[in-house]
């Protein structure tokens, strides 16, 4: 069977997922939480694949419950604590399970849940959290269409032999693109010029993300982080860009909401 007749199936999830993402995001409070919560339980589960112990998977699970339970609108939100709570059940999960690598699950998937949060939680929080969503799926698309008209140079082949320095850079530039676009065209929503500056920061993370998870993928000898999604793969591998892009997306937004507070607009 080729990968084409693949396309239909992929397609279908693809906008379903977008669908899904954007009621969340619309919805925000514990409409919000609640998407994102589901999405977390499930990628700590693959991640005890990637990290070659699913015996342990629900344990993992059960520890990730605590800081997004305290992550929710009904209880502290996304903050400090939250964070201390991410980073003491990576310590919990690593003494218990004596698996550093089954411990870094708790941050590689609890830390972009709250950096989700504390974006949909700003000021013009839907317009953040649209745009670090959107970043990723433009530069996903431009690297993609990049790659395969124009090829060349493996971008790195021990990793993922069909990432090429030309997608890498076509990612970058669509993702610069997108962010001007949106910025000119939706003064109301956006949030400022400073994005298009920041827009290829982000879109590097979201494409260190996706190797990244090619990475595990490959020493884990698997193809694919689950089988959830037809014509997907797992929870992981869809949102493997975001998990890097959200924290790095969520620290210039804190930025710039603090230097806003001093009186100094970017």
């Amino acid at each position: 069977m080729s990968k084409n007749s693949d396309l239909p199936k992929r397609a279908v999830v693809g906008l379903a997922l977008i669908g899904l993402a954007l009621a969340a995001l619309w919805a925000g409070g514990w409409g919000f939480w609640l998407v994102i919560t589901v999405m977390a339980v499930l990628m700590i589960g693959e991640w005890t694949l990637l990290a070659g112990d699913t015996a342990k998977r629900r344990f993992s699970q059960y520890v990730l419950m605590v800081p997004l339970a305290i992550l929710s609108p009904g209880a502290a939100g996304p903050g400090f604590l939250a964070l201390g709570l991410v980073f003491g059940a990576f310590f919990f999960v690593a003494i218990v399970t004596r698996s550093g690598k089954l411990g870094l699950g708790q941050i590689y998937v609890g830390l972009p849940v709250l950096a989700l949060l504390l974006l949909r939680d700003h000021p013009q929080g839907f317009a953040a959290t649209l745009w670090t969503m959107a970043i990723v799926w433009v530069c996903d698309s431009g690297a993609y269409f990049a790659g395969r008209a124009i090829g060349g140079p493996k971008l790195a082949p021990g990793i993922s032999p069909n990432k090429t320095w030309a997608g890498f850079i076509g990612g970058l530039v669509a993702s610069v693109g997108f962010t001007a676009a949106f910025v000119a065209l939706a003064p109301g929503v956006a949030i400022g010029w400073w994005m298009v500056l920041v827009s290829p920061i982000v879109a590097v993370a979201s494409q260190v993300g996706d190797l990244y998870e090619s990475h595990l993928k490959r020493v884990a000898g698997v193809k694919d982080s689950g089988t959830l999604l037809p014509g997907h793969g797992g929870i992981l591998d869809r949102l493997d860009g975001l998990v890097f892009a959200a924290p790095v997306a969520a620290l210039f937004f804190a930025v710039h909401h603090q230097v806003a507070l001093g009186g100094f607009w970017w």
